[in-house]
């Protein structure tokens, strides 16, 4: 592996050097970005550090899927494809400690602790802006490893309709539908996407943990069949030069559906999964009196619905005539039975005023709901949370005394109240010293999480090789965090490096551990006996770390881009073992000591009727260490693309997109019930035809400041 990453760099920096006398695209350091202080900064300018997966990076790259976007283009992501959602893991730590939003609010979808992310269209995405660390003073619980901010793309053309069919092996389907209208005041722009695969299985072996040979006839897949649809819908209105209203919602629905084996304690699966979310929302923009003065005022409510739907006839957790919980109830084939059903309501108002020409402060006012309904693993069939939170933070630059040097201070401040943990103050404090093309960061930041109502109520029972009991406790404290980082960026012509070192320290980590049989409920006993096999419940780690530097090299001129992003990672906690009383030091769970990603692109155009782009993509990963149910190997795939820009006109693109993925055929073949490093099913093909029919320009009362014409510019290139 080592010797295959040497080449493969070697052969980029011998590229970029004879590319060296080529025009510069320095397009990428004058964009937009809003993640890290909430406010517009140009990237170059950004006093908190900022990854950015640029939509020209985007449309090289044509991810299938956002967990292929993340895990293909930033070194410090790593998932693992499966029924429970993304399993995803940001610098050592896992989903439920990432935040992500789409156009700043906050994405909802749990599965099992674990965001669903094909609720985001991946054809619709502008660019992608990642903070890492806590980033709790400004976006509050569930910030603590970072944010991750999907920026979707805005369209203000008076008719656009658009069409993009992706078709690649083990019929993957991706499609993307939408129909843009806008006159006058009036903007509306409607999303229908769909997205299908039949999955793949890498090995007929299953691991038996009650029998010393597996089975190696199993039907379990790597990756089941799965169909999900969303229709989306965004309207704004501009009732002012200064003041526009916006409204959205929409319905989105997913299916799992499981092979049917023949061994009845391993791969025999008598249910399908079926999620169904619904969400809706209201916005209000007012332009105030100075040019970057500005309020905003949103209302979100989201559902969340997990089914159960069933396809032979299973003894199960159901209620009865009288409504008591019976755990042997019947259900028979075509019946559906709710799992869970989670609501959140949540009101955010915000203001940013620019004190001074150096100065600009934003404050804000949150207010949540959270409810959760699970009639049959819930102590009482429901379980509800409140939390509000007040913040406010400071931007301010000044010039350094010496030369042309500025340094720009940027503290935060978060009081958060809990109806069940109370008041928490959670500061934080960024720095950035720029001289020339040298930029210096540092932050500290203070992160607060509370329990979620799955961690402290839920019972989940999975079947699979063993049955294995997920129990939440009640006594559950809340999550702190201190999160330090050193970033260097230095910009010498086409070359931009960046390092970043960071520590991110938590107290109370909340994971499952694994407890004594006979701390399931008596009744869990009656019902599976000998079958049940392990007990796990969520508890509070004594404390844990993480650790590691992410470096990342970039070189752009007119038509080659060539980029290095590589990340270390340690981890360690300490969580108490209650059979030896003694605490015990443990990994946490999915980390993996190294993680790289390479690229090389070319494009040309040969004429105004065709244009072509070229890629090359590597994603290297070591070993993934967990505490039960084995290791991940360590892996690297490759991937190479092609795009094709075919006859521009003033109403139609035409994009063809075609490319071939994992080159080298790896595939991981470890058995089912043990942990996978990669879920991939080995080469695979795919190729993608977009058309899209745009006529004219919105008239608009007037541009703001960030119109986005370079991003324009980015597009059209």
């Amino acid at each position: 592996m080592a010797r295959r990453l040497g080449l493969a760099f070697g052969f980029m920096l011998l590229a970029a050097d004879l590319m060296a006398q080529t025009t510069l695209l320095s397009d990428s350091l004058q964009e937009v970005v809003v993640t890290g202080t909430g406010t517009q900064h140009l990237l170059s300018q950004a006093p908190v550090q900022t990854e950015v997966i640029s939509g020209r990076t985007l449309r090289h790259y044509g991810g299938r899927s956002l967990e292929d976007i993340l895990g293909g283009l930033s070194a410090s992501f790593a998932f693992n494809e499966g029924d429970m959602g993304s399993q995803m893991q940001m610098n050592g730590l896992g989903n439920q400690y990432i935040l992500v939003l789409v156009d700043g609010k906050r994405l909802h979808g749990d599965v099992g602790g674990e965001n669903d992310l094909s609720l985001v269209d991946p054809h619709n995405i502008e660019r992608i802006e990642i903070v890492k660390g806590a980033a709790s003073a400004l976006y509050g619980s569930d910030a603590i490893a970072g944010v991750i901010n999907i920026i979707t793309k805005k369209h203000d053309e008076a008719l656009l309709v658009e069409n993009s069919t992706r078709l690649g092996s083990y019929a993957d389907v991706r499609q993307h539908n939408a129909l843009g209208l806008a006159s006058g005041r009036l903007k509306s722009y409607t999303n229908l996407q769909l997205q299908h695969s039949d999955g793949w299985q890498n090995t007929a072996t299953e691991w038996t943990p009650s029998s010393t040979d597996p089975i190696t006839d199993s039907r379990s897949k790597t990756v089941n069949r799965h169909t999900n649809w969303q229709l989306a819908e965004q309207l704004s209105f501009e009732l002012s030069p200064r003041l526009e209203l916006t409204a959205g919602g929409s319905l989105y629905e997913k299916d799992i559906n499981r092979p049917r084996g023949k061994y009845p304690k391993y791969d025999v699966k008598t249910f399908d999964m079926h999620y169904a979310n619904a969400s809706a929302a209201l916005g209000a923009r007012w332009k105030m009196g100075g040019a970057d003065d500005v309020m905003t005022l949103d209302v979100d409510w989201n559902r969340h619905a997990y089914y159960h739907q069933f396809t032979a006839t299973t003894l199960a957790e159901g209620f009865d005539d009288q409504g008591r919980l019976i755990l042997d109830y019947p259900y028979f084939e075509g019946q559906r039975a709710l799992q869970s059903d989670q609501r959140r309501l949540m009101a955010h108002l915000k203001a940013v005023v620019a004190l001074s020409a150096g100065h600009r402060l934003s404050a804000g006012l949150e207010a949540r709901y959270d409810y959760l309904k699970a009639p049959t693993s819930l102590a009482e069939a429901t379980a509800s949370d409140n939390t509000e939170a007040l913040y406010v933070q400071d931007e301010w630059s000044c010039p350094v005394k010496r030369g042309s040097a500025t340094l720009h201070l940027t503290p935060g401040l978060r009081l958060n109240r809990n109806e069940g943990f109370g008041l928490r103050l959670t500061p934080k404090l960024s720095a950035m010293l720029t001289a020339g093309a040298l930029r210096l960061r540092a932050s500290w930041s203070q992160g607060f999480k509370t329990p979620t109502l799955k961690e402290m109520n839920y019972r989940y029972v999975r079947e699979m090789t063993t049955v294995i009991m997920y129990l939440g406790n009640r006594n559950l404290r809340a999550q702190t965090s201190d999160y330090f980082s050193l970033n260097a960026e230095y910009t010498l012509g086409p070359l931009n490096l960046t390092a970043t070192g960071y520590v991110n320290r938590l107290d109370n980590m909340i994971t499952l551990v694994t407890v004594p049989r006979n701390e399931a409920p008596a009744d869990y006993h009656i019902q599976y006996g000998e079958m049940l096999g392990k007990v796990r419940r969520y508890e509070n780690m004594e404390d844990a770390r993480t650790r590691g530097v992410d470096v990342s090299l970039r070189y752009a001129a007119k038509d080659f881009t060539a980029g290095l992003g590589y990340s270390y990672l340690d981890t360690d906690a300490h969580v108490y073992d209650s059979d030896h009383e003694r605490l015990v030091s443990v990994t946490i769970d999915g980390m993996a000591h190294h993680k790289a990603n390479l690229f090389a692109t070319w494009t040309h155009t040969f004429s105004p009727a065709y244009r072509l782009g070229v890629g090359l993509y590597g994603r290297l990963s070591s070993k993934r260490y967990y505490q039960v149910d084995g290791d991940g190997k360590g892996y690297q795939t490759w991937r190479l693309t092609t795009t094709h820009d075919l006859g521009r006109s003033r109403l139609f693109d035409f994009r063809l997109e075609a490319g071939i993925d994992n080159i080298l055929n790896y595939c991981d073949r470890t058995p089912h019930g043990l942990h996978l490093g990669t879920t991939t099913p080995g080469r695979t093909v795919y190729a993608t035809l977009t058309v899209r029919l745009k006529k004219g320009k919105r008239v608009r009362f007037n541009n703001t400041k960030f119109n986005s014409n370079k991003q324009q510019q980015n597009e059209e290139d």
